[in-house]
């Protein structure tokens, strides 16, 4: 009995002693028989009956106490595991990632309560295969791959989608990017083709890691765009600023020699329209980077002040009549009567419809339409310019209104500028409150349409924060008026001719 007692203690060391203690006494017992120092006379049959009686009663008492003691050690050793549990568990609860157990199918088998703050379900919607369907479906191959791999003894880490449940206060479900890291289970396992080993898996939600990237990833694109822009308005500054200067220095040279030349009063009367000509276009070029610079770093304000609208348009207009009538255009300007007055900067007003109908006329081909109309609709006037020149690009209409941008090569342009006009036409509608729209259809023309409101409202500034800097003088206003009454594209390459 005492061997079985002390293999109950689940200690080798403890049996080996207890059944070398047995076998000792079992010795003695022998050697003390041999010797005679037992007794020679037999008991008698009621003695061998009582010690038979109690040798019996003695081994159920003790078999008694051995199963007593074994069922206290299994109650103690069941409370052990379960409070290794319930702690395995708090410290799975109280985690922030998630952890899981698979099948190399996918299916799951445990899954941590921090899952439900993740997704917003409860874990037993999860188990088995609801994990795997709440995967981006783009995603699927990969998830399945890294568990697969992870059930084949590597160690994988992948990085998917899983889609949220939705919640009042977010509205529709939304996914979350999620990284996961697997390994196997158990090794050994893992290393048996013949096992179907299960793996273990941690998921951390690094959604704004994910956003975090993103943000930078537009962030370099914005900056190399920026450079690319940058280059380009270099190229078409040069070309913007030389065709000018060499007429102004050309046109004087010849002047300044007018006696060896033998020029007449006519020519030098010429001579001298021109180089004001090319000095206008110069300042006009220096007016736009001037006023996109004040616009891009909010010193440029408007000054408002009640106008008529129809007269400034048809002033527009009349302005740029004579050019489109020599690249043989259709003018068209539909302004009604009846239209209300407005509150607003009527010089600002003035050079957008002047940017916007003077790029109409210049990418419209002899022969072509530009329409320019007006309407009140609601609060709201909307101008509306449409040509049926060479149109626009889908892949440059996104980037129409961008400072220094003009679609199309910028080393082999048809057209010259310096793509300000738009971009400044673009800030002076944000400034008034209004809206800016741009439709068109390659080979087929382009339609811009402006809407501002009858009343601009500016608003509420801290005297600490005003800017101190209006729009440009009226001088400067004017002069870019009389520039755009000439287009720049035609009369260019007219004085690089005469000065050559």
């Amino acid at each position: 009995m005492v061997p079985l007692e002390a293999a109950l203690s689940a200690s080798r060391r403890v049996a080996a002693f207890a059944s070398l203690l047995a076998l000792s006494c079992a010795g003695m017992l022998i050697l003390v028989s041999q010797l005679g120092w037992l007794p020679a006379v037999e008991p008698s049959a009621a003695e061998r009956g009582v010690l038979m009686a109690f040798g019996v009663a003695s081994a159920t008492l003790y078999a008694a106490g051995l199963a007593f003691g074994a069922e206290s050690l299994a109650r103690t050793s069941v409370a052990l595991l379960s409070r290794e549990e319930e702690r395995y568990r708090l410290l799975a609860r109280n985690m922030s990632d998630v952890i899981s157990r698979h099948q190399r199918n996918g299916a799951v088998q445990f899954i941590s309560p921090a899952v439900e703050a993740m997704l917003g379900m409860q874990v037993v919607q999860l188990l088995g295969h609801g994990l795997f369907d709440r995967v981006h479906v783009a995603d699927r191959p990969a998830y399945l791959t890294a568990l697969s791999d992870a059930a084949r003894g590597e160690v994988r880490s992948v990085e998917f989608r899983l889609r949220r449940e939705p919640a009042a206060e977010r509205g529709p479900g939304d996914f979350i990017w999620v990284e996961m890291r697997c390994r196997p289970l158990d090794q050994d396992r893992a290393r048996d083709v013949t096992c179907e080993a299960e793996v273990v898996a941690v998921m951390r939600d690094v959604t704004d890691r994910k956003l975090f990237e993103q943000a930078l990833d537009q962030a370099r694109s914005a900056a190399e765009a920026a450079d690319a822009a940058k280059t380009r308005f270099l190229a078409t500054m040069s070309h913007e600023l030389r065709t000018p200067l060499n007429a102004i220095i050309g046109f004087s040279e010849m002047i300044a020699q007018e006696q060896s030349l033998m020029l007449g009063a006519a020519q030098r009367k010429e001579y001298a329209e021109l180089i004001n000509d090319s000095g206008q276009h110069l300042l006009s070029v220096v007016n736009g980077i001037l006023d996109m610079s004040k616009m891009e770093s909010g010193t440029f304000e408007i000054a408002s002040e009640p106008f008529a609208p129809r007269a400034s348009l048809l002033h527009c207009c009349n302005l740029l009549a004579l050019k489109a009538r020599e690249n043989g255009i259709d003018l068209i300007t539909d302004a009604p009567q009846d239209l209300p007055v407005m509150t607003g900067d009527p010089r600002a007003f003035k050079q957008i419809v002047l940017n916007l109908v003077a790029n109409a006329i210049k990418f419209t081909e002899r022969g072509g339409q530009v329409c320019v109309s007006a309407a009140v609709s609601g609060s709201q006037l909307t101008l509306r310019i449409s040509d049926t020149g060479v149109g626009i690009a889908p892949d440059d209409l996104k980037r129409i209104g961008a400072p220094f941008f003009q679609a199309g090569t910028t080393y082999q342009r048809r057209h010259e500028g310096t793509g300000l006009g738009l971009s400044i036409v673009k800030s002076l509608v944000a400034l008034h409150l209004g809206e800016l729209t741009v439709q068109s259809r390659l080979g087929q023309g382009t339609a811009v349409t402006v809407k501002l409101p009858l009343v601009y409202t500016p608003p509420q500034v801290k005297p600490a924060e005003r800017k101190i800097a209006t729009l440009a003088p009226a001088p400067t206003l004017r002069q870019d008026l009389q520039d755009q009454a000439h287009d720049q594209s035609q009369d260019q390459p007219a004085l690089v001719k005469k000065s050559a």
